[in-house]
C-alpha cells in the first residue's frame, strides 16, 4: 500500500508542535489500517468485477460471487469510506471506478423486445423448485389456485411425483393419449430420488421429444397448443458448488445448445438454472434468442432464491425462458413454504411469427 507523504517524511497535515507524539503515531496507524482494509475489499471486489467485464465465471469463488453482484456495492461503498477516512486518493479512485462498473452490470442483460403479430394462444406457466419434493403440498396448493397450464417442477421425487399424479392427473393414461383426464392429464416425468427427479405437467397435450441430459433431471416434450407446437423444456443444471463448477458450466452449455437448436420454432426453457444474467454461461443461453420473461416485465432483478434465509438479499435463479414468439403480460414470484426457491408464475401471449417490437 502506498505511504502518504506525511507517513514518509514522519509527519502529518494539520499536526500540532504540543500534540503528542503518541497520539499522532495512533492516527497514522489508524489511517494505514484503514487504506488496508479499502484495499482489500477493493481487491476482492475487482477480481469479481474483472471476471464479468472479461465475460468469463472464473474458477470458484468467483461463480458464486457473481451470482450476488449486485451486493458488492456495500463493501465497495464499505470501501470508499475506508479509503476516505485514511485519506488514500488511489483508493477513491479505485472505488469510484469499481462502483461504476457494478452500476453498469447491474442494468438487465438480454433483449427486450416483445412478440408482435396475430396473437393465437394465452397460456400460463409456472416453474418451482420443491427442494427434495418438501413442498408438494404448498405447490399443489398454489396450482390449484393460480390455474397454470404448463406447469414445470424440479427436486419432485417419487412421492412428489406420485402426488401430483394423485391430485391432478390419471396415472393410467399415458402422457399423449387422446383419452386422458384430470386437470393436467399430460405429463413428461424424470423420476429419481431427491433433487433427481423432475415433471412436466400440461393442460395440453404433449408430444415425445428428447430431454436435456444432465445429473438431475431435464424433461422435454412438445406441446400442442391450439394447433401450434410448442417446444418445452425443464432446466436443472447442478448448482455451481466449488468441485462442481465444471459440471454446472457443462449442463448450461448443454442447455444453450438445445437453445441454438430450437431456433425457428416456438419454445418455452424454464426451471432453476442455478444461474443469475451475471454468469457468462448463463448469458450463453440468452445470447441465442431466448428472451427472459421476468426481463419482459421490468422484473429481472427479483430475488427467488434463498427465499427462507435471506429473500431480500438473494438471486434470481428461477427463469422462464421465451423464444421470439411470445409476448410477456406479467410475471409474478409466489412464496412457497417448505422451499428455499420462490416459484415463477408468467402469463405468455403465443403469437403467428411476424416480427417483434418493444
Amino acid at each position: 500500500m502506498p505511504l502518504t507523504v506525511w507517513e514518509r517524511d514522519g509527519d502529518e497535515p494539520g499536526a500540532r508542535e504540543d500534540e503528542p507524539v503518541s497520539y499522532r503515531g495512533g492516527r497514522r496507524g489508524g489511517r494505514r489500517l484503514g487504506a488496508w482494509l479499502a484495499g482489500l475489499l477493493l481487491l476482492g471486489v475487482s477480481v469479481v468485477v474483472g471476471c464479468r467485464i472479461a465475460d468469463t465465471d472464473g474458477i470458484s469463488p468467483v461463480p458464486q460471487l457473481l451470482a450476488f453482484l449486485p451486493w458488492l456495492l456495500a463493501p465497495t461503498g464499505a470501501a470508499l469510506l475506508f479509503a476516505a477516512l485514511a485519506r488514500w486518493r488511489t483508493g477513491l479512485v479505485w472505488g469510484v471506478v469499481a462502483l461504476g462498473a457494478l452500476a453498469w452490470f447491474i442494468e438487465p442483460y438480454g433483449q427486450a423486445t416483445q412478440a408482435r403479430g396475430t396473437p393465437v394462444a394465452e397460456l400460463r406457466v409456472m416453474t418451482s423448485n420443491v427442494e427434495f419434493g418438501q413442498a408438494t403440498p404448498s405447490l399443489i396448493a398454489a396450482v390449484k389456485r393460480e390455474r397454470p397450464d404448463v406447469v414445470f417442477v424440479e427436486e419432485c421425487d417419487h412421492g412428489c411425483s406420485s402426488a401430483l399424479t394423485e391430485e391432478f392427473g390419471d396415472d393410467g393414461a399415458p402422457s399423449d393419449a387422446l383419452e386422458a383426464t384430470g386437470d393436467y392429464p399430460y405429463r413428461r416425468a424424470v423420476e429419481g430420488y431427491g433433487s433427481e427427479g423432475s415433471v412436466i405437467l400440461s393442460r395440453y397435450p404433449l408430444a415425445s421429444a428428447g430431454g436435456v441430459p444432465g445429473t438431475m433431471g431435464m424433461p422435454g416434450a412438445v406441446a400442442d397448443v391450439k394447433g401450434h407446437p410448442v417446444r418445452l423444456q425443464l432446466a436443472h443444471p447442478m448448482p455451481p458448488l466449488p468441485r462442481q463448477v465444471g459440471t454446472w458450466r457443462r449442463e448450461l452449455g448443454a442447455l444453450r445448445d438445445f437453445a441454438a437448436e430450437s431456433r425457428g420454432g416456438a419454445t418455452i426453457l424454464a426451471g432453476d438454472f442455478n444461474a443469475s444474467q451475471d454468469h457468462a454461461a448463463f448469458r450463453r443461453i440468452l445470447d441465442t434468442g431466448l428472451r427472459d420473461s421476468a426481463r419482459l416485465a421490468g422484473a429481472s432483478r427479483t430475488p427467488t432464491w434463498p427465499a427462507r434465509t435471506s429473500p431480500r438479499f438473494g438471486v434470481q435463479i428461477d427463469h422462464v425462458l421465451v423464444s421470439e414468439e411470445f409476448s410477456v403480460r406479467s410475471v409474478r414470484f409466489l412464496d412457497l413454504a417448505a422451499t428455499d426457491h420462490r416459484a415463477v408464475l408468467a402469463d405468455l401471449t403465443l403469437h403467428r411469427r411476424g416480427g417483434t417490437g418493444s
